[in-house]
């Protein structure tokens, strides 16, 4: 009886304010040393809690399903029937000698995988195509399967079939083989067979034009994501069906190569193929502010061991910075031009910043003998033009949502341009700023114009075109002056074997004859 007396007691305790308190206290750190009285009274309490915890009932496990949303190799569709795929691919196999497919024949296998004609070159290099110079039915179909059972999109078979093992991207190098497929079977490049020397400088600008617009990140290297919300392979389709290569001027045009290449020519005076600030200075009449070449040359918007140790950028840079220069209303352009603005590097354009590229183009003005605007009054204008979502700094963000983000930016390190903007009431700049979309590129304008300065400089003053350029069409035309300017004017000697193309480096130096 006592017992009972005793548990019943002991469990009552938990009721026990004096305990609660103490716990409370011992809680929160207090350093004593419990009376006697309570470590009966705290073992009971502990005791208790544990059966009361047995004692009670777990909550029963809602389980939902949740339906996968995250697709990197792309989001499967309807059931492909691989067994169908694989027939067909077998059929045309049977049309080659042993079963071997060389590089020639890949046209045929691309169609039967439902593939544009140009994956025929990523088609048999993903097969290991190179090492032997054929892919046997078996290694191909072995190949393909496994692409078909992972990747359920285009761009994750693109990325597949080009990429290192082990990668899940594309670096640059990565798309030498595919180009120079394009280059010695396309119609339109026909005439560069007889050219070879040209054929690493082509394939480096198309490279650098991908990764211009397609590698949003400016990480140097094309992810699925990248390529899938591109228009890369699109373009690539249109290898097939377009005959004239300048027609493709988001990448392939070889009309907008010859008038990078032409116009970096002229800067490189050592022809080393390199140029350093005082050669790039040169560009346009001396038109970007020294400020801002400084600023190209730190290292802001440039890879690579020349630009830090030598102070020197390569060709593939020159791509970036013609481009970049030449059309503001890009977002990678917006994006190369803010970076260099940027000196700090804190994601926001201050009002120092902005004084800083200004006061060279005051001087320049000033040179002119034109008077510059006030610093003060140029800086409400252009925050006017820009509208920023917080006072006293530009974001990145905000040059985006700006239409006239190159007014903005020549405002501040072009002269040439600073003064053609200054010359056109606002109406119709704003008119162009709406215009946007309805006609070509700013890029596209300025590739066509030169292109037609340059062909014109080379026809005038030969005979042979005299009376003959009228017969022949446009495209012909063109195609002629290619082929002369190429006859007339070799810039290289023979280029290295294909796999020893190096994007930045060259080391050929030789003059123009």
């Amino acid at each position: 009886m006592k017992s009972e007396s005793m548990r019943i007691k002991e469990i009552s305790l938990r009721q026990d304010p004096d305990l609660r308190k103490e716990l409370a206290l011992l809680a929160r750190g207090c350093d004593f040393v419990l009376p006697s009285r309570f470590k009966k009274r705290l073992k009971a309490f502990q005791q208790v809690q544990v059966q009361t915890k047995k004692e009670e009932p777990l909550p029963s496990a809602v389980s939902q399903s949740i339906p996968t949303f995250y697709f990197p190799r792309g989001c499967p569709k309807e059931k492909v029937n691989i067994d169908a795929v694989i027939t067909k691919i077998e059929k045309t196999f049977s049309q080659f000698p042993n079963e071997r497919a060389t590089l020639e024949d890949m046209g045929k296998v691309a169609k039967a995988c439902g593939c544009p004609l140009y994956w025929k070159g990523p088609l048999f290099y993903g097969a290991g195509g190179e090492r032997t110079g054929y892919v046997s039915v078996h290694k191909f179909i072995a190949m393909w399967r496994k692409i078909l059972q992972n990747c359920h999109d285009d761009a994750a078979k693109f990325i597949h079939l080009l990429m290192n093992p082990g990668c899940n991207y594309l670096v640059q190098e990565d798309f030498i083989p595919f180009l120079q497929d394009v280059v010695n079977t396309h119609p339109g490049l026909s005439f560069l067979k007889e050219a070879s020397e040209f054929h690493s400088r082509y394939i480096t600008t198309v490279i650098q034009r991908i990764f211009y617009t397609v590698n949003r990140s400016w990480s140097g290297r094309i992810t699925c994501t990248e390529l899938r919300k591109s228009s890369f392979l699109q373009n690539v389709a249109l290898l097939e069906e377009e005959a004239d290569i300048n027609q493709l001027t988001e990448y392939f045009s070889y009309e907008h190569f010859y008038v990078i290449y032409c116009k970096f020519w002229e800067l490189d005076t050592d022809h080393d193929l390199f140029i350093d600030p005082k050669d790039l200075a040169r560009h346009n009449d001396h038109a970007i502010s020294s400020r801002m070449i400084e600023r190209i040359f730190s290292g802001a918007v440039t890879r690579g061991r020349k630009v830090q140790k030598e102070g020197k950028i390569s060709y593939a840079d020159f791509v970036w910075f013609l481009i970049s220069e030449e059309d503001k209303k890009t977002p990678t352009s917006i994006e190369y031009w803010f970076r260099c603005m940027d000196l700090d590097g804190d994601g926001t354009l201050s009002m120092y910043e902005l004084e800083y590229f200004y006061e060279e183009q005051c001087q320049k003005l000033d040179n002119m003998a034109i008077e510059p605007l006030p610093f003060e009054d140029c800086l409400c204008q252009m925050l006017d033009l820009v509208k920023p979502q917080n006072e006293g700094k530009i974001t990145l963000h905000d040059l985006k949502k700006c239409k006239l983000a190159n007014v903005f930016f020549d405002t501040f390190f072009n002269i040439e341009k600073y003064l053609d903007h200054e010359q056109k009431d606002q109406i119709s700049v704003i008119r162009d700023a709406e215009s946007e979309g309805q006609e070509l590129s700013d890029w596209e304008k300025y590739a066509a114009e030169e292109y037609d300065i340059l062909v014109a400089e080379e026809a005038a003053g030969d005979q042979w075109n005299d009376g003959y350029e009228a017969e022949l069409s446009p495209i012909d035309q063109k195609a002629s002056a290619l082929k002369f300017h190429l006859d007339k004017r070799p810039f290289f000697e023979m280029p290295s074997p294909l796999g020893d193309i190096n994007l930045d480096e060259y080391e050929d130096d030789v003059e123009i004859l």
